[in-house]
């Protein structure tokens, strides 16, 4: 399995990005996509998930309302479409997949990871 993302940068207070990760190497309909975070000096937390095959989606609460998980199965891509940016979402943005029927909130759960992309929020 390889995951890469992509999509980070510069952006202030209040403005959208849309992060992407392509997967390749398995058929994902029985995996979790995963999108977490890590700031600097902080452990990396979770930030959004879903089930490839689709249905339910799941978020952390500082999120929740901003951020929207998404996957284009023709492109083997999962999104993560993020709005009304603030500084503290500030991080390095990580994709990962584990091959589960059971969506996680924790980094150990997940088993495949993309190498990470900087987003950057200015005040």
């Amino acid at each position: 399995v390889q995951l890469q993302a992509s999509g980070g940068g510069l952006v202030q207070a209040g403005g959208s990005l849309r992060l992407s990760c392509a997967a390749s190497g398995r058929t994902f309909s029985s995996y979790v996509m995963g999108w977490f975070r890590q700031a600097p000096g902080k452990e990396r937390e979770f930030v959004a998930a879903m089930y490839w095959s689709g249905g339910s989606t799941f978020y952390a609460a500082s999120v929740k309302g901003r951020f929207t998980i998404s996957r284009d199965n023709a492109k083997n891509t999962v999104y993560l479409q993020m709005n009304s940016l603030k500084p503290e979402d500030t991080a390095v943005y990580y994709c990962a997949a584990d091959y589960t029927r059971v969506v996680v909130t924790t980094p150990r759960g997940y088993d495949y990871w993309g190498q990470g992309t900087l987003v950057t929020v200015s005040s």
